[in-house]
């Protein structure tokens, strides 16, 4: 957003006409001096909402249903049993807010189809990139990574809130939240994040909270951004840094100073993220936490008590960081005994199979898709704590199927009749989520982006061609991976290229492409988005900061930045220069 226009939103916000009772007008009464019995729902309140920067911007955003004495009455009541029971009924509290939820306009980005298509050269017919253009921008790309990890010790991720929420939680999904999530600070938080989402929807200060942008994945340019580490990124850049040396661009010192990094990156995913809890059959097992105990998030001081105010005190280890950090360091060449762990008798405990395990999606905000044969992402701490509920992202499970491919031999899943069926059960979700189509609507997803899903086949169906063929008829003997494949193409090729991409549309784009065998004339449109982009990160990097997964709970919270951009950039560009110069 230019500086007039952010200057005219922010005017518009600060002297629009009020329409009924403000967010202040609601809480403040009930939530601004802490009475009642559960201390953190005022914390809460005077951290996240009622802070002195957004005040002034909410201070005139009233709604005027809200004049009706009974609404009004009804409204705060909820507050106040949310606030002082000690056995919320949450059902019952959520009722008004998710009706007025219903009101608001919020909607996934359309971005406009280009008038030349996937079929000229590049955007607007513009030539793409050569490839001493795509090698310079990758060695770019590269030493950005290495510089951040020079100047932090480890290379950082960014989480941000976008108070305007998601597209997809609705009156419907926010009762869902907030009944099937555990812990009460996190029910908490949803409530009162999704009150405010209501003003701010239908106020002027959205214009300011939620501008528009360019693509698909979402720029992060709020200005609170939260640094942070965790085993699922760097999992993520030992991958992106394996890709750097392999494309042999990297000098001898890079390349030194990359596998230092990847050591590092390995052990911290293995070693001080892993975590002991319990399988369905009793046993111990290892598994890697989502957020390791401090000091080691490496949040700054001010965060980590900001943290626990907004409810995130206790996370739990997830199947996805698991299958990443065993994926990423089996890629690495790590022999730690950990990864001889056969985690598909693990992931077994939290698979979804139709009438003879518990339900196990209990915040099934994308439930418009069939659960059967995937894995559910949360797993319990040996406390048995489950804070989030449980969910089920089809991007998970495909991490699950890349790791299982490359551990086949080491974890004898062909020779173990169980593991094999726990196996094409996930392959079997994948392949209705396909052929449905519902894999390109956002709706279907918890944490990525659909673009995203199709990058991220694109791995786990590199991994799958890396098998033998005898191997890969016995996992997928009715041809469901190149079904996919396909399907994913056509998305690719004719929806995503073809529409207005941002830097990090683009390199998703690549991944997909590259992968999954496209004609190299295809990748013209996502080549020339990055080369016409480079330099757009300014001072921070190359390229800036973009959506890269999410949380849809309490709100919508981007996970990003410029280090990540970066990385993807790499890994696309050094899959469309191998097809380019036919390197296998």
């Amino acid at each position: 957003m230019a500086v007039m226009e952010l200057a005219g939103a922010a005017y518009r916000a600060l002297t629009a006409r009020k329409d009924g009772p403000s967010l202040y007008e609601v809480c403040d009464p009930l939530l601004l001096n802490g009475a009642g019995g559960d201390p953190h729902l005022a914390k809460f309140y005077k951290t996240a909402l009622g802070n002195p920067a957004l005040r002034p911007l909410l201070r005139r955003a009233g709604l005027s249903e809200l004049r009706e004495t009974p609404r009004l009455d009804g409204l705060r009541e909820a507050l106040i049993r949310a606030r002082d029971d000690e056995a919320p009924d949450w059902a019952a509290i959520g009722r008004p807010v998710a009706a007025l939820l219903d009101t608001i306009d919020v909607r996934h980005p359309q971005p406009r189809t280009m008038t030349n298509g996937a079929a000229a050269p590049g955007l607007n017919g513009a030539a793409a990139p050569g490839l001493a253009e795509i090698e310079r921008i990758i060695r770019i790309c590269g030493a950005h990574l290495l510089r951040a990890y020079r100047s932090n010790g480890f290379i950082p991720t960014y989480a941000a809130f976008n108070l305007i929420g998601d597209p997809d939680v609705r009156g419907r999904e926010f009762q869902m939240a907030l009944t099937g999530l555990n812990a009460r600070g996190y029910k908490n938080s949803t409530l009162l994040f999704n009150l405010a989402r209501i003003f701010i929807a239908r106020s002027p200060a959205r214009a300011l909270i939620n501008p528009p942008w360019k693509g698909i994945a979402e720029p992060m340019w709020q200005p609170m951004q939260i640094r942070h580490r965790s085993a699922y990124y760097d999992a993520f850049f030992t991958e992106a840094l394996l890709s750097f040396i392999e494309t042999g661009l990297a000098s001898s010192g890079e390349t030194a100073t990359s596998r230092r990094a990847i050591a590092d990156m390995v052990d911290f995913c293995l070693t001080t993220s892993r975590e002991d809890v319990r399988a369905q059959d009793g046993r111990m097992v290892s598994v890697i936490t989502a957020l390791a105990p401090l000091p080691h998030p490496r949040f700054s001081r001010f965060f980590s008590q900001i943290k626990q105010d907004l409810g995130f005190g206790i996370y739990v280890p997830d199947c996805d960081t698991t299958a990443c950090a065993f994926s990423a360091a089996t890629q690495a060449g790590s022999t730690d005994p950990i990864l001889d762990q056969p985690l598909l008798d693990f992931y077994a405990g939290y698979q979804v199979r139709g009438g003879v395990n518990e339900p196990k999606v209990t915040v099934p905000l994308n439930d418009s898709i069939d659960y059967e044969g995937g894995v559910v992402t949360w797993i319990d701490n040996l406390k048995g704590e489950r804070p989030f509920g449980n969910d089920l992202d089809p991007t998970l499970n495909l991490d699950i199927l890349e790791v299982s491919f490359r551990n086949l031999a080491r974890w004898k899943i062909l020779e173990t009749p169980a593991r094999l069926t726990i196996l094409q059960g996930i392959v079997g979700f994948q392949k209705r989520l396909a052929s449905s189509g519902a894999f390109a609507d956002p709706r279907s997803h918890i944490y990525y982006l659909p673009e995203l899903y199709c990058a991220y086949f694109g791995r786990c169906y590199a991994a799958f061609m890396a098998l033998p063929v005898t191997a890969r008829q016995a996992i997928d003997p009715d041809g469901a991976f190149e079904m996919i494949r396909l399907k994913v193409l056509a998305y690719v090729e004719g929806e995503l290229i073809t529409g207005e991409m941002n830097v990090f549309d683009a390199a998703l784009a690549l991944m997909a492409l590259g992968h999954l065998g496209a004609d190299v004339a295809s990748f013209a449109p996502a080549l020339h988005c990055i080369a016409s982009h480079l330099g757009e990160g300014s001072r921070c990097g190359p390229f800036k900061a973009y959506e890269w997964n999410k949380m849809k709970t309490p709100t919508r919270i981007l996970v990003g930045g410029p280090e990540v951009t970066s990385a993807f950039v790499l890994m696309g560009l050094a899959l469309a220069r191998r097809a380019m110069t036919g390197r296998m």
